[in-house]
């Protein structure tokens, strides 16, 4: 059986599904963290690390079953890089020069929501004992702020959610993912515009995936449907015929038109994990078909039939551009593709387990 029929993917389609390499995340990564930027598959150090990239890193390794020592070590990387941007009050750097000084002072911005993220999912699924344990305590330091930023908490509220799958009594990601789900809102009731907030920006995918869990790990049936509805109303704007056509980078405010490009793999990627969270969440074929929608954007059924990764570095492309691809392989797209990738199987590597609190 080829892996395009293992996921139910029309092989007229897509004619394979390659399992995520790490062999291009490990060539962006030294033994400090996860630079951020590249030209073509070269890293550019001159642009240093970002807390963002690297705690998206240790997500996608720690849910990787069966680590190699590569992808072992990248996890051990991406922890001391999180745990060195953690201040003793729990905020978080995001910027570190590749002259190895932090260009930045500790916040609450998105960074911080992602490291929780990193830390969260690390803390529940990595093979590794001590790694589970080291970001388990820095995981309850950073869970003890709060940040004005519904993405920020967002980020947040999904390493709170991979906590309390595996351990449904901790008290303090359970509270941190009701505050979550609070400060993203409730989907409107315009069936034209189901959405919290009148403009869609990136990653919009992971705020219904937050709700979504929410509803679910904390038993509460009507923000489990408030997510769902805002998961179908994203899936299908983002339908054109058989593909995704994703929201560009520019965004697309309520009642505008919608541009078209550039499309960043970022929210292939979240929509990709918002889809095998509902898989799990309702079993329902819908998600799925979203899932292989988006395994299949990344091989090239989307707006331009253009595949956005190459196979010769394992890197994924930065954006979908009116030209085509930007070849540039930077770590974001990279690890995108790795974690779309990471779902080519709707029961596979990233499938979560339902585990209500009492």
């Amino acid at each position: 059986m080829t892996a395009a029929e293992a996921t139910g993917i029309a092989p007229e389609a897509v004619p394979d599904v390659p399992p995520p390499t790490f062999t291009h995340l490990a060539r962006l990564t030294d033994d400090t963290g996860l630079l951020e930027h590249a030209r073509n598959a070269t890293p550019r150090r001159e642009h240093g690390y970002c807390t963002d990239d690297v705690a998206r890193g240790l997500v996608v390794t720690s849910r990787t079953t069966g680590q190699t020592p590569e992808v072992r070590r990248l996890s051990e990387c991406y922890l001391a890089f999180l745990t060195h941007a953690q201040d003793s009050h729990g905020a978080f750097h995001n910027r570190l020069g590749f002259h190895r000084s932090w260009t930045d002072r500790p916040g609450l911005g998105d960074w911080w929501g992602r490291a929780l993220w990193g830390l969260g999912t690390a803390a529940a699924r990595n093979p590794a004992p001590w790694i589970r344990a080291e970001a388990g305590l820095a995981f309850a330091r950073g869970a003890a702020r709060r940040s004005a930023a519904p993405r920020a908490m967002t980020f947040a509220a999904l390493g709170a959610g991979e906590l309390l799958r595996v351990d449904p009594g901790n008290e303090q990601a359970a509270v941190l993912l009701s505050d979550a789900a609070t400060a993203i809102g409730q989907p409107a009731a315009d069936p034209d515009w189901c959405w919290p907030h009148d403009w869609l920006t990136y990653a919009n995918a992971a705020l219904a995936e937050a709700v979504i869990a929410a509803g679910d790990l904390l038993g509460e049936p009507a923000t489990l449907a408030a997510g769902l509805r805002m998961l179908r109303w994203l899936l299908d704007v983002q339908t054109t015929g058989d593909h995704l056509s994703v929201v560009a980078s520019t965004g697309w405010r309520r009642g505008g038109s919608r541009p078209r490009h550039d499309q960043q793999p970022i929210e292939v990627a979240a929509l990709a994990d918002a889809c095998a969270t509902a898989v799990a969440v309702t079993g329902d074929d819908l998600w799925r078909r979203g899932l292989r929608q988006c395994v299949a954007w990344f091989l090239g059924d989307n707006d331009a039939h253009a595949v956005m990764w190459d196979q010769a570095t394992g890197g994924g492309y930065d954006g979908l551009t009116t030209h085509g691809p930007n070849l540039n392989q930077g770590a974001e797209s990279t690890l995108a593709l790795i974690a779309t990738l990471q779902h080519r199987h709707p029961a596979g590597t990233t499938a979560v387990s339902r585990c209500r609190r009492s």
